[in-house]
């Protein structure tokens, strides 16, 4: 085995900014104000003012924002809800939650992400809300379009901005484009809160009603009466005291991301059996993912345990197996493999090279080296 490892993703926590974190850690635990005080008011505020949305609220995790906003927008059994094939559990999971139906489509193969034609194949008279989903910092391409598909057809558009903390598309920020943006920050995300997830939104209405689902249904922080049905959501103190340190340093973030993003496309573009996803010149990816193609024929599994062995670790595909290809949804929505071709094809053909914020230029030639190395092997 390698002495020399690349981690998959690694959380970037300066010193100085660990500094101020314990004392702010400190303050919090002074006050005894551990949960919905001054922290997550800031946090919020500085979150909606990134995205350029009027209200943003802040909530235990990114899963939690979703089915959030799937209750507040009144999604109910019946309903379907439109879904990439190629997302997260969570994605499809909330709308099982709230007992409506996930209806898969595929993708665009070139950003992976959902296309408007895939949206429009998929409608029908049960048809509620489509959820995009921005894949690996990817804003959806094509979310205006859907935008308006929506709006011509009296249906509710969600982002899962999950990946896409700070990402842009024609300079308007990820969970700006619909009623709301549902944002993660778990630890290997562009910045994170340890746990946590934040709702956008202009949209003061669903704002308010998140805020009463997030505290069990309470018509206020501060009272006893109950309005709705909700859950133990909220962000504590502490998390959004991380938040904030992160929040001031996601532009650097983005920034060193994308200096690593583009050394690798210059040298993946030299390499035979492999493609880079190509970032549309109208967006600003936050690299959460930096997602390849292997040419047909070659084993990602050989590839994927090879590097390691060399001390390279591929994250995580973004995803691998779709979601169709699941049991748990095989078993609920009767779907099987071959339902998705072109999800199938690229998800089972991608890869994604370590990269997080603090990674170094000789760690980038080192993971390139490595992986043209292995390539030229299988």
């Amino acid at each position: 085995m390698n002495s020399r490892v690349i981690p998959p993703a690694k959380p970037y926590f300066p010193q100085e900014d660990v500094q101020s974190i314990l004392k702010d850690t400190q303050k919090i635990l002074e006050s005894g104000m551990l949960t919905l005080g001054e922290y997550t008011r800031r946090f919020e505020a500085e979150f909606a003012k990134l995205c350029n949305v009027k209200q943003a609220v802040a909530v235990n995790s990114g899963t939690s924002a979703l089915e959030i906003v799937l209750r507040a927008l009144g999604i109910k059994a019946a309903d379907e809800v439109l879904i990439p094939t190629n997302t997260f559990s969570a994605t499809a999971a909330v709308v099982v939650m709230v007992r409506a139906k996930p209806v898969f489509t595929d993708v665009d193969a070139a950003s992976l992400c959902l296309d408007a034609e895939n949206v429009q194949k998929h409608l029908t008279r049960k048809t509620k809300a489509v959820m995009a989903v921005h894949i690996g910092g990817l804003v959806c391409p094509e979310i205006k379009s859907i935008r308006e598909i929506c709006e011509d057809h009296n249906l509710l558009l969600i982002e899962d901005a999950a990946h896409a903390q700070g990402s842009l598309l024609d300079n308007e920020s990820a969970g700006s484009f619909g009623n709301a943006g549902c944002f993660s920050f778990y630890p290997t995300k562009v910045m994170t809160t340890g746990e946590g997830g934040v709702i956008t939104t202009n949209q003061e209405t669903l704002a308010q009603k998140a805020k009463i689902l997030r505290d069990q249904g309470k018509e206020s922080f501060s009272s006893n009466i109950i309005v709705e049905i909700g859950h133990n959501w909220r962000m504590n103190e502490i998390s959004a005291a991380i938040g904030l340190s992160q929040l001031s340093r996601l532009t650097q973030f983005i920034k060193q991301r994308n200096e690593i993003a583009e050394y690798f496309d210059t040298k993946l573009s030299k390499i035979s059996g492999v493609t880079s996803l190509q970032i549309p010149k109208n967006a600003r990816s936050n690299y959460y993912k930096y997602v390849a193609f292997l040419a047909p024929g070659i084993s990602r599994d050989d590839l994927k345990q090879r590097l390691r062995e060399k001390g390279v670790r591929l994250s995580g595909e973004v995803y691998w197996p779709p979601l169709h290809m699941e049991p748990v949804y095989q078993r609920l929505l009767k779907t099987k493999e071959g339902d998705f071709p072109v999800a199938e094809d690229v998800c089972r053909r991608m890869i994604c090279l370590p990269l997080y914020s603090q990674m170094t230029m000789d760690e980038a030639e080192y993971v390139i080296q490595k992986t043209e190395e292995v390539l030229s092997t299988l």
